[in-house]
């Protein structure tokens, strides 16, 4: 064993930060767990090596009780009999007495006092924190210079539920939108455990603002009317928000849902069908227009596991809807269009027929060649206008 296996005080000091780090010596000062005096676990020099390299393991004692005496923490020796160099005195063990030497030696004992005066502050307004703080007391600690705001953020929404309010809307002295936004995640948390569950919306992928009671910024659908004699004042390419499509039946009997935006300008004039511009995973929200569950529904994605994907979820909304130039046929006919997908997508799905499932198969098994993608924009026009006429 080298000089470098031996325990250097740095690598003692290192033990304490990680206990710091993992939360346990502040955990344990509010639960009055007993974690001081603290064992450290040393490395020295086997009474070999003390035979063969005295001289190094004099200096390692030596650097050893010299960096005991600078920091403050014990170090107990024990007697070894060597057959050629007699009895010698070598650190057997290195004890921390108590949580201030701990805190002391890594640097924060400022930080602890921070970290309980913190805590009165946060429980007395919030007892429901207790246990959050408890858990998560570096987080305390690292979020310190914010704490005055966060507590206005929950006092708010306490005082103000379901306000149905934008978040630009909210006065909340010292706070802005951008403290919001910045602090979503932790605030998400706290106001999980400080609201009634009545004013909680608990719902899949549901954003911030819904979820406190808040008016979000409207999700705008985009859609185009391919029969002439539908069009809005003259309009046939319109943007609204979902609310108001919802509230806008359209006298359409197909609607093709596609992802890629030069598709849905490029497709050909078609009686009483419009074209709705997807989102790639937000086409969930179309499920919000009860309206469209009525008509014939067409999804048209790319091929490859995250259009297999999407097609499913969608399917979700609207367990009718019929997938479009998405088969083993329309792939293999534009195998020189074919691209590399970057990540595949495994999640289990449930929602496709038994061609999709197979041709879904193929894809993560690489049985038609290695993460095979074919893009929806790839795809030859007139293949299209084809598959459009069979849709009829």
């Amino acid at each position: 064993m080298s000089a470098s296996n031996w325990s250097t005080p740095e690598e003692l000091v290192e033990q304490l930060e990680r206990m710091w780090d993992r939360g346990e010596i502040l955990r344990a000062s509010l639960t009055g767990e007993a974690l001081f005096p603290k064992q450290l676990r040393v490395r020295r020099p086997s009474t070999k090596e003390l035979g063969e390299r005295f001289e190094d393991a004099r200096r390692w004692i030596r650097q050893l009780e010299e960096d005991s005496r600078a920091r403050g923490y014990l170090l107990e020796f024990e007697e070894v009999v060597h057959r050629q160099l007699g009895r010698n005195r070598v650190p057997g063990r290195v004890v921390v007495p108590t949580e201030a030497d701990a805190l002391r030696i890594i640097g924060k004992t400022q930080d602890a006092e921070r970290f309980h005066t913190l805590r009165e502050v946060i429980v007395d307004a919030f007892p429901s924190l207790e246990t959050w703080v408890h858990a998560r007391p570096l987080k305390v600690v690292e979020l310190a210079a914010h704490w005055e705001g966060l507590l206005a953020v929950l006092r708010w929404f306490s005082r103000n539920p379901c306000s149905g309010l934008f978040r630009r809307q909210l006065e909340i002295e010292g706070v802005d939108t951008k403290f919001i936004e910045h602090h979503r995640q932790v605030l998400t948390e706290l106001l999980e455990l400080t609201l009634p569950p009545e004013q909680i919306l608990s719902e899949r992928g549901t954003s911030f603002d819904r979820r406190f009671g808040l008016r979000e910024k409207p999700f705008i659908v985009r859609f185009r009317l391919l029969d002439e004699t539908q069009f809005i004042q003259g309009f046939s390419d319109l943007a609204v928000p979902l609310s108001d499509l919802a509230r806008l039946e359209l006298p359409v009997d197909d609607v093709i849902v596609t992802e890629n935006e030069v598709n849905g300008l490029a497709l050909p004039p078609r009686p009483r069908t419009m074209v709705v511009f997807g989102q790639g995973y937000a086409l969930e929200r179309l499920g919000e227009v009860p309206w469209l569950a009525s008509r014939r529904v067409l999804y048209w994605g790319d091929i490859d596991t995250h259009g297999f994907t999407m097609l499913d979820r969608f399917r979700a909304h609207f367990p009718r809807a019929r997938s479009l130039l998405m088969d083993r046929e329309t792939l293999l006919a534009h195998r020189s269009m074919w691209v590399v997908e970057e990540t595949q997508s495994t999640e289990a799905l449930t929602r496709l027929n038994d061609d999709e499932r197979l041709l879904l198969r193929e894809l993560l098994r690489g049985a038609l060649g290695e993460r095979v993608r074919l893009e929806q924009e790839r795809i030859g026009f007139q293949f299209v206008r084809g598959a459009l006429e069979r849709a009829r």
